[in-house]
């Protein structure tokens, strides 16, 4: 799951697949802007066939939490 996401995040900024950590924070460390987070949140629902709650990913800020959200709903 996390390696899968990493690619994703690779897609939407700039930042090598290595510097991306479970303890990075998509806006402040990963360069993500409002718009890159939600087009990222509708790839994943896509790539996990999952349905994202709006209110609950904005208060993921982390990739390890955004991880630990997804596998609840896988």
């Amino acid at each position: 799951m996390f390696e899968k996401l990493v690619k994703i995040i690779c897609d939407y900024v700039e930042v090598e697949p290595e510097n991306v950590h479970r303890d990075s924070r998509f806006m402040e460390d990963l360069g993500f802007t409002s718009f890159d987070y939600m087009s990222m949140l509708g790839e994943l629902e896509d790539t996990f066939d999952v349905e994202i709650d709006q209110q609950q990913a904005a208060d993921i800020r982390t990739v390890g939490e955004a991880v630990s959200y997804l596998e609840t709903l896988v």
